[in-house]
């Protein structure tokens, strides 16, 4: 095994409530709060501005307890719900994961009804679905509009400078909203 792609699970719920507190008082998602990565609009896609969701995490089955890469990184499951998203007239919505820095990042699937299952292998990573011509079976990043994105808990784990007196940025411009 040369690299590790990273996959991930995907459902799809066509209606119920938005992501939060309210998606976890409606058994929305399940994981613990720090194993769930809150997905938001960016509103910039038609019939994703009421869109919401959450990639939850959990660590990969194993007999050993952790699951680890050849490399010594944490393997992970994970699934994305998502809600009120509409389909779009054409097109697909594709599912991809990417570094904080976007230098790396890998297709996962269409968003659809059926299940993607798979495996991230970043430590910190970002959940980004967007909206493609076809099913960008060829391509290595995002073509389209990103319609759903959110960070991982561990992307909140960095230096403060965005922050305080030398905010530039904040982190909910990344898709963290905590």
């Amino acid at each position: 095994m040369t690299s590790l792609v990273p996959i991930v699970w995907a459902a799809v719920v066509a209606a119920g409530p938005g992501p939060g507190a309210e998606c976890r008082a409606a058994g929305f998602y399940s994981a613990p709060e720090f194993y769930a990565i809150e997905l938001i609009s960016t509103k910039n896609v038609p019939g994703s501005g009421l869109a919401g969701g959450v990639a939850e995490i959990m660590f990969a089955p194993s007999p050993f307890g952790v699951s680890l890469t050849e490399n010594g990184d944490y393997l992970q499951d994970i699934v994305v719900k998502v809600n009120n998203l509409r389909a779009p007239r054409q097109g697909s919505y594709v599912v991809w994961v990417t570094t904080p820095s976007l230098d790396r990042s890998a297709r996962i699937g269409v968003l659809g009804e059926d299940v993607l299952r798979g495996q991230v292998s970043w430590n910190k990573f970002l959940v980004v679905i967007s909206l493609e011509e076809d099913e960008a079976t060829r391509q290595e990043r995002w073509g389209g509009p990103i319609a759903l994105r959110g960070m991982s808990r561990s992307g909140a784990m960095h230096t403060s400078a965005g922050h305080g007196p030398f905010e530039i940025e904040n982190c909910t411009g990344y898709g963290f909203s905590g």
